[in-house]
């Protein structure tokens, strides 16, 4: 089993990187194979609207944002995290996403995805329908969601209920949605934090019926 995990937030060390470091820490010592990205340190030039992987598949430039996007048709789930800045992702994962041959290509088609968002003041919900719509239209099952409200530069190991879904709530959906062999029973968990109020639920993780889909505080 292959995760993919990308961090879209410009900062390494904030705390979406936390809660997606503490993903990959229960991944790993599940036996799961997992890659991690900063975004901020590929190196990836911007669309220019040229349309050229429309015809052929490829970008013109064979950079960074390339490579992963070739390494995402190997993998089995993408866990994907997003900062919010002006109620909306970072620039650098709109840059990536505008290069990731996502929807055209439905990249992400029968994968199955979990979004991270985190803000501090507000539009976390913003930044994470960016995500929702991204990895929806791209193909994947949607199995879960971490919207959370923290405060900038804060001592995120000392939040215990952000350790508890990050560390079993989060990290159990996503292995339960990307670690079955037959792909079947997945589960949906759902959480948010605000105003200290911590809300978990899990429901059945399915596409619309009869539908198919075409073409996430630093």
């Amino acid at each position: 089993m292959k995760i993919m995990i990308i961090n879209g937030s410009p900062r390494k060390n904030g705390a979406t990187a936390y809660i997606l470091h503490r993903i990959e820490e229960v991944l790993s010592s599940m036996g799961v194979e997992v890659i991690f990205y900063n975004l901020i340190e590929q190196k990836m030039a911007l669309c220019n609207g040229c349309c050229v992987c429309y015809k052929t598949g490829y970008c013109v430039y064979d950079d960074d944002a390339e490579n992963i996007s070739k390494q995402i048709y190997n993998i089995d789930g993408l866990v994907i995290g997003s900062s919010t800045i002006a109620s909306n992702v970072p620039g650098v994962l709109k840059s990536f996403i505008d290069r990731g041959h996502f929807v055209v290509e439905q990249l992400l088609y029968d994968k199955y995805t979990l979004c991270v968002a985190t803000y501090e003041n507000y539009g976390g919900y913003s930044a994470f329908r960016v995500l929702k719509n991204l990895v929806t239209l791209s193909g994947s099952f949607l199995t879960g969601k971490i919207v959370v409200k923290l405060p900038f530069n804060s001592d995120y190991s000392s939040i215990p209920k952000l350790n508890k879904v990050s560390e079993k709530y989060a990290l159990r959906a996503c292995l339960k949605s990307s670690g079955m062999p037959d792909r079947r029973g997945f589960f949906r968990w759902a959480r948010r934090f605000d105003a200290g109020i911590l809300c978990v639920f899990q429901v059945k993780s399915t596409r619309p019926s009869g539908k198919r889909c075409a073409g996430m505080a630093f």
